[in-house]
């Protein structure tokens, strides 16, 4: 009986494409779920065999440890550049956005307060 191995919402394309792989180097026989076009469905990769699920969950496991360091080392070495993304470069790169949401704080801030500041 199938077994959900991997849920795929939210999960970046490429690293979707390396489980794919992984899964399939490996010999497990999978099939996958589309979300659909009212995004009800599950998109997720299944497991044909059940009885291979605690050695597929493994060499998914041992992916994301490994992508998950080399991230990690990706981030480390932008920062040790002086390429990292920080609130600041957002703030230069981005004013509009900054505004925009200082203006939307406002006035959601103001709306929040307008019955209070009525009252006295």
């Amino acid at each position: 009986m199938a077994v959900l191995l991997f849920k795929l919402r939210g999960v970046p394309e490429d690293e979707a494409d390396e489980v794919r792989e992984r899964l399939a180097t490996q010999g497990f026989e999978t099939y996958e779920t589309q979300e659909g076009f009212w995004r009800l469905g599950e998109p997720a990769i299944w497991l044909r065999n059940s009885e291979q699920f605690a050695a597929a969950r493994r060499v998914i496991e041992a992916y994301q440890a490994e992508r998950a360091e080399l991230l990690h080392r990706e981030r480390e070495a932008r920062r040790a550049r002086g390429e990292a993304d920080t609130l600041g470069r957002r703030l230069v790169h981005q004013p509009l956005r900054l505004l925009l949401l200082l203006a939307g704080a406002g006035v959601i801030l103001a709306i929040s307060l307008l019955p209070f500041l009525g009252l006295g």
